[in-house]
């Protein structure tokens, strides 16, 4: 219980922190380029997931049409033996 006080004050001191940052131009302007940096970094992650998303969407596209081959050749293979 204790850890999760220090957490919230920690928390609280962060925006206290940022609040007076903030009031100052100069700490607007690295508060701002913190900010670019951050969602530079969120977009790319994000495209990331989406190629990979994709990457995987493709490969179970062709796993499925492998399956569906295999399943239409084993049908032919049995009705052929009947």
């Amino acid at each position: 219980m204790k850890n999760v006080l220090w957490f919230v004050v920690g928390i609280g001191a962060g925006f206290v922190a940022a609040h007076y940052v903030n009031k100052d131009p100069r700490g607007r302007e690295v508060l701002a380029e913190v900010d670019a940096r951050i969602s530079a970094f969120t977009d790319r992650i994000g495209d990331s997931y989406r190629e990979q998303e994709a990457r995987f969407s493709d490969i179970v596209d062709e796993v499925k049409e492998a399956a569906a081959d295999a399943a239409a050749a084993a049908e032919k293979a049995a009705k052929s033996t009947d």
